[in-house]
């Protein structure tokens, strides 16, 4: 890592714009844009102004003018990166941009790298590991919860947490290994009760946190929302009129969605991934046959399913026991999803036998009419009362990164072993090695431990560059 380099990037968004910002950041920062900035305020020195200014100048190629530009300073080690950082605030034209940059580098300024910004900030200790993975989740947030929980990981929600564990932690293996400096008199210095009582309240700890990904998860990437029913259930047309477009084919043909159609929209500030499914019935059709098979596929990975059943089919002699039928086949796989049943074409419901009514209403429908935009808005408010989670991203951690996930499962499996252990009375050495093993995870998510080099580079490479 070229931490020595002083780099440069394009930090806002690439492309043509009222202003664009370029970030230099390293030890030569200040000397090397002296030598390429003119303040319009005479006998000015960037090197002798006050951190925390913006000085307005011209940024000149030797006698040429590039552009008039607004220059922020920012003093090491109280800055974005912990080093010296000057930001050019210039006009957004793409070719000013280029030219600032050219100038830049033939000056002996580097290209940073994606995420060497975030990077240098976490190596010169302004950040801890995950508070910079957070960075990446809260520019990439996209709604109202994902922002929330970007932002408290940011702040170091977290953070505080797994600090709290180790500390605990650590105290309890110092003096299970001091223990073993005085092996031969037989001197206990840990209280074993204290301990196990703490592994227990660490392990409840870890649970929570582990089970917190499911909501995490779909917080950060979407809630997933499988659409099922038989052909011609209104599923293409509810997904057009969620959408407010026309993204699936609609057709009296039966079998026109033979392969998982997706996309997203936004409700109370929450994203919603619909998946519009291929129809449920028995067919030879290869193709369509395949197309049944990932809808089961969809169910099965979804958070929530809803079950469509076209009204018109209550007219029918067999309505209401193939309505049975197939309900109880979506249930069957839905296992403990949330679900939601949406009687569809409700225009077209007539009148019911009383006997009929009476035994659709121990299914508790919504009814709906996509065509013609019924109960849309109820089917909103029934959706999100499933998800209700602006209180609860404010109020307590929120995993929502794989590899924290995967190293709290890691650590939870040691802290097991630790309890057990204890339990058979295992040596202190033996204890010690298991204790050490947690510490190693939970450390390697906030970085408190050797984080390796291809670790980082894979965290930092999937952010954008310039930051």
């Amino acid at each position: 890592m070229r931490m020595d380099d002083t780099i440069c990037a394009l930090s806002t968004a690439p492309g043509m714009g009222a202003i664009a910002v370029i970030r230099v950041s390293g030890t030569q920062t200040f000397p090397i844009i002296s030598r390429v900035f003119k303040p319009f305020k005479k006998g000015l020195n960037i090197e002798e102004i006050a951190p925390y200014k913006s000085v307005y100048g011209a940024i000149m190629d030797r006698d040429k003018l590039v552009d008039e530009v607004l220059l922020q300073l920012f003093r090491g080690p109280k800055s974005y990166t912990g080093e010296d950082v000057i930001e050019i605030a210039c006009h957004g034209s793409v070719y000013i941009q280029e030219q600032i940059l050219n100038l830049l580098l033939k000056e002996g300024i580097r290209m940073a790298d994606p995420g060497e910004y975030t990077l240098r900030a976490y190596i010169n200790g302004k950040m801890d590991l995950s508070q910079a993975e957070a960075v990446a989740d809260l520019i990439a947030s996209e709604n109202k919860a994902s922002h929330q929980v970007a932002l408290q990981h940011m702040k170091g929600g977290i953070s505080k947490e797994i600090r709290a564990l180790r500390s605990e932690l650590i105290d309890f293996v110092s003096l299970i290994e001091l223990e073993l400096d005085f092996a031969e008199e037989d001197v206990e210095f840990a209280d074993r009760t204290k301990f196990k009582e703490l592994l227990q309240r660490i392990q409840q700890v870890l649970q929570s946190l582990i089970s917190s990904f499911d909501t995490g998860n779909a917080i950060k990437n979407g809630v997933p929302v499988a659409i099922v029913g038989a052909p011609n259930a209104g599923k293409s047309t509810l997904l057009n009129a969620l959408l407010k477009e026309e993204r699936a084919i609609v057709t009296e043909v039966e079998g026109t969605t033979r392969d998982a159609i997706e996309d997203e929209i936004h409700i109370d500030g929450i994203s919603y991934r619909f998946i519009d499914t291929a129809g449920i019935r028995e067919t030879e059709d290869q193709v369509e046959r395949i197309g049944i098979q990932r809808t089961f596929e969809k169910v099965a990975q979804s958070d929530l399913v809803l079950f469509l059943f076209a009204a018109d089919r209550l007219q029918t002699t067999r309505g209401i026991e193939l309505l049975k039928e197939e309900y109880e086949q979506i249930k069957a796989r839905t296992g403990d999803r949330n679900f939601l049943f949406l009687l569809t074409k409700c225009e077209l419901l007539g009148d019911l036998k009383p006997e009929v009514k009476a035994e659709l209403e121990t299914f508790k429908p919504l009814y709906i009419s996509a065509k013609e935009d019924t109960h849309l808005e109820e089917l909103h408010q029934q959706i999100a009362q499933f998800y209700r989670w602006g209180d609860l991203a404010a109020s307590q951690s929120i995993v929502t990164n794989v590899r924290h996930l995967n190293a709290l499962q890691a650590s939870l499996i040691q802290v097991q072993k630790v309890e057990e252990g204890l339990e058979s009375g295992l040596p202190g050495d033996l204890l010690s090695i298991d204790i050490r093993s947690a510490l190693a995870e939970l450390g390697s998510i906030i970085g408190e431990v050797d984080v390796d080099k291809d670790i980082l580079g894979n965290i930092f490479g999937k952010f954008c560059i310039g930051k």
